[in-house]
């Protein structure tokens, strides 16, 4: 499972020019999905996002992790994380998930957020979307697991 996250100051996503989730200040989580990704990558991963400290404390340092400033999760499925680059000029997803498996493994990561009490939105899985958002900082980190 891969996760690509994004301190942001606002952010949404459109699905046939409708809004379908939006947040203010907190994380866009971009989520890519490999083939054998279970129940301990989506714990593992939930965990680390929920604790990990890329918000500014008063003194402009990174000390705070999201429920602490009172952030919230724009949650978006993209396959494309997932894809071997490696060779050629066209990229393999033979590593990524199958739709039915990935969108099983997306709903429970959101899923499992939510239990941890994270204001969460989503995309919508599978669909053509456009994500719009304002990074701040910029400030970007890749997780794999």
């Amino acid at each position: 499972m891969i996760g690509l996250i994004q301190r942001v100051s606002e952010a949404s996503v459109t699905v046939d020019e409708k809004v379908i989730g939006e947040i203010g200040h907190g994380m866009v989580v971009l989520l890519g999905v490999e083939k054998d990704d279970g129940d301990a990558e989506i714990e593992k991963l939930a965990n680390k996002l929920c604790r990990y400290r890329m918000f500014c404390d008063s003194d402009g340092k990174m000390n705070l992790n999201i429920e602490q400033v009172g952030g919230a999760m724009l949650v978006i499925s993209q396959f494309t994380l997932v894809a071997d680059t490696q060779k050629g000029n066209r990229p393999g997803f033979s590593r990524g998930a199958s739709p039915s498996h990935g969108k099983n493994v997306y709903l429970r990561f959101v899923n499992t957020l939510k239990k941890k009490g994270m204001s969460v939105q989503t995309g919508e899985f599978g669909a053509d979307m456009k994500v719009a958002l304002v990074n701040d900082g910029p400030v970007t980190f890749q997780f794999q697991v």
